[in-house]
Parts: structure tokens; sequence; C-alpha cells
């Protein structure tokens, strides 16, 4: 499938050194789409990505890597101003950035540490929305947020996830009502229990054991985890023109968690 080839400009993917960020670039560049990735910290990452993506490609000036902090509103617009000279224009966002955000009660979560989650996430989501917009009115291009399967079915101790991702939810849906005359569509997926991303993060930090492994198992009816491809082929499907027609929606990649 090449649903972006003929699509002026490029599509631009926060938080592109993720395990979700990273698959969402290489489905969006095989399905020819040229790429531009923004990253926190993870430079070499980004190297190794971008040199993947330029032989997916295969084409020069078909990717480009830069490490943005998507809170700062000056930086994000001036990222956006040189993403806009050097490829004319920007037909998808994906907002597939956020922090590592641990398992914990709430009751342990100090209103610091929730107004730093808050900034990160939905400041975040929206810094760059309001910076792209101008741009997608003009190819009458898509947004896509990844947020969390956790918005629909509450797993204890997530509430630091899935309170800021609701409300990135509820900005992609405003945006979607009020952008949809100007052709602009905006959805979001919700990635479940995944074999790599956040998923693995919690593991590799003990935040999720075997046991809590075992119960998410428990809970899911395909009785499997996903990865970061399934929510790649997801975002990819809700960015192209094979969801003309669908804006305003969620769409959650977790094996049926949410039934």
């Amino acid at each position: 499938m090449r649903d972006f080839e003929g699509r002026p400009g490029v599509a631009l993917v926060t938080g592109g050194t993720g395990g979700i960020g990273a698959a969402i670039c290489r489905h969006l560049a095989r399905r020819g789409s040229a790429v531009a990735f923004t990253y926190r910290s993870n430079s070499a990452g980004a190297e190794a990505l971008t040199a993947e993506i330029a032989e997916i490609a295969e084409q020069g000036g078909a990717v480009a890597a830069e490490r943005v902090a998507l809170t700062d509103a000056d930086a994000v617009r001036a990222y956006v101003e040189s993403i806009l000279e050097r490829f004319g224009a920007i037909h998808t966002l994906v907002h597939a950035a956020g922090p590592h955000v641990p398992m914990i009660h709430l009751s342990r979560v100090s209103p610091e540490q929730f107004a730093d989650q808050l900034h990160a996430d939905v400041s975040g989501f929206f810094t760059i929305a309001a910076a792209v917009l101008p741009a997608l009115r003009e190819t009458r291009g898509s947004i896509v947020a990844v947020t969390t399967a956790a918005t629909r079915r509450y797993p204890v101790r997530d509430g630091l996830s899935a309170g800021p991702k609701g409300a990135v939810e509820a900005l992609a849906r405003g945006l979607a009502a009020e952008e949809g005359r100007f052709g602009v569509r905006v959805n979001c997926v919700g990635p479940g229990m995944l074999t790599d991303g956040m998923s693995a993060r919690l593991q590799a930090s003990g935040d999720l054991d075997q046991r809590a492994l075992d119960v998410a198992m428990g809970n899911i009816p395909l009785r499997t985890f996903g990865s970061a491809d399934d929510v790649a082929e997801a975002v990819c499907f809700l960015a192209s023109d094979r969801a003309r027609f669908v804006t305003g929606q969620k769409l959650d990649v977790d094996g049926g968690y949410g039934l």
C-alpha cells in the first residue's frame, strides 16, 4: 500500500525514537511518505532511525530528525517553519511523544508530579497541533494522537497516564469538530498492552511484574499482547485517505481489553 505516495510535503511524527513512534515512522515511509520526526534526548536512536528510513525511502531528503522540546512554543513554531521550508507542506501530524510514566496509585501522586505530567502530555500535544494546524488546512491533512486504551477501561495504578491522555483525547475531539470545515481530520489511537513501547519500559522498570502481566493477559480476549507495528497500522489507516470520512474517533488497539 502506497497510501501517501503523491501527497505534498511530509508526515511529522513526534516522539520518533520511542518504540511506537519509530514503528510509525517506518510504516509511513513504506507507504510512500517523506518523514520528519522529533525526539527528546535519544540522539543515537534518531541517527539510526534516520538511516533506516532513508534506506526504506530510497531517495534523498525523505527524512529529517530534530531534537525539540514540545512544550517550548517558540521552539516548536521555529521547527515547524523549518520543516515547511524544507518540504513545502505537511500532510499529517502524528503525536506519539510522551515521557515514561510510572504505574502508581493516584493517592501516591503529588500535585506537582501530576501537573508536570499534564504539562508534558497535554501542553505538548496542543503546542505542536496549534503550530501545524495552518499547514494542515492547506493540505486538508490529518492529526492522529497516540493516547492509551486506559481511557476506556481503567487499569489500577495507571491514572498518571490515563488522566492526561484523556485530556488529549478531549482536545482531539474539539479540534475535529472545529477543523472539519477546513478538511482537517483528527483522530486518536489507544494502545493496550504491547511487547514494546511504554509497556516494555514498565516491565524493565519493574512496574509490571509477572503477576501483573498474567492478570493483564487474562483481561485480554485475544490472550496476547500487541506490538508497536499493530499501533502503527492503525495510525497509518486513520492518517490515510482510506479513512477520509472518519474524524473525532478513537481506535483502541488492545486485543479487546476495553470490552
